[in-house]
């Protein structure tokens, strides 16, 4: 049996990866296979892919860390999923395929009343943003809350969520389209820093200053936002989608008692790790938090939707829609 599977054969540009046919893979005690309704494209898959994320993987392989999917086929699970239950998975590589056979163990079942589609959308950059905000930035009702890259995936989920926890948000984007999608998921504060000086627009919007700051980009956002902060604000990065790492003045750090914190899923306790995604899942349950995809397109176009999200003009989550049952 064969898998039709988007292929980087040579590390390089989005443009690298083309659609190949590929020999489908056996399975071994304790995993599945699953035929794949929906993958996510993430700006880790773009650094994968050009061989700059802080893992390599050898080429050739298949890109792609998050899908939803249907079980197909099981072996010795222990009893943890049947055939036809819906799924959704990630890894470092391997969902841009119509298939992938997965470690049971990373694999977890999709709600009742979310699709697949709405699964992928909202899975690992919602909880990326929810765990940041909840248990980094400790946001509380009322917070001036700024988030950079509010247009893109973790930056939009930032948005929806700190409103969800009763925040209030300055959202700071590089376009009109990505501020209008801002305001949709509740962002009250709306500053395109293309087209002002940020320090400026955050001065004007903040006072005394922001509780948090919640940032993905880096770059040259990170040190007029960290500046925004009041005394004792919490300044959480969680990537830098703009390239370059910032180089912050301490002394800031020093004078305003800022407290400046990396996020990583492993460095949250168990039990506000366990409150946090019970949370998460009721929020999308009951749809009171709704992921945005700004953009969908076949596996056979899983080049171009790289290039979108490696360019910055993405607006919420990308997907690929592979299979369509």
């Amino acid at each position: 049996m064969t898998v039709t599977a988007a292929v980087c054969a040579e590390h390089g540009p989005p443009e690298t990866v083309a659609i190949q046919t590929i020999p489908s893979r056996k399975l071994a005690p304790g995993q599945v296979r699953i035929q794949v309704e929906y993958a996510a494209v993430n700006f880790p898959d773009v650094l994968v892919v050009a061989d700059e994320y802080q893992i390599s993987v050898p080429a050739p392989f298949v890109p792609g860390s998050e899908y939803t999917g249907i079980v197909t086929e099981i072996r010795e699970t222990e009893g943890r999923f049947a055939v036809g239950d819906r799924v959704m998975g990630t890894g470092l590589y391997g969902a841009f395929a119509t298939e992938v056979v997965a470690e049971a163990r990373s694999v977890s079942d999709v709600p009742h009343g979310v699709s697949l589609r709405l699964a992928a959308a909202g899975g690992v950059a919602y909880r990326t943003a929810y765990h940041a905000l909840r248990s980094v930035a400790r946001v509380q009702p009322g917070d001036p809350v700024v988030v950079l890259g509010a247009g893109g995936g973790v930056g939009l989920a930032a948005v929806a969520l700190a409103t969800e926890l009763g925040a209030e948000v300055i959202a700071v984007a590089s376009s009109a389209e990505k501020l209008d999608a801002a305001k949709l998921h509740g962002a009250t504060g709306l500053i395109n820093h293309r087209e002002t000086d940020l320090r400026n627009a955050l001065k004007e919007h903040l006072d005394p200053g922001a509780a948090a700051v919640i940032d993905p980009v880096g770059g040259a956002l990170s040190e007029p936002a960290l500046r925004s902060l009041r005394r004792g604000g919490r300044f959480v990065t969680i990537g830098f989608a703009s390239g370059e790492i910032p180089r912050i003045p301490l002394n800031l750090v020093l004078v305003k008692g800022i407290q400046i914190m990396g996020f990583q899923f492993g460095d949250i306790a168990r039990d506000e790790f366990t409150r946090n995604e019970d949370e998460l899942r009721q929020l999308i349950t009951s749809r009171r938090v709704e992921p945005f995809v700004g953009a969908e397109y076949p596996l056979a176009d899983a080049a171009q939707a790289l290039r979108l999200v490696a360019d910055g003009r993405a607006v919420g989550k990308v997907l690929l829609h592979v299979n369509d049952n």
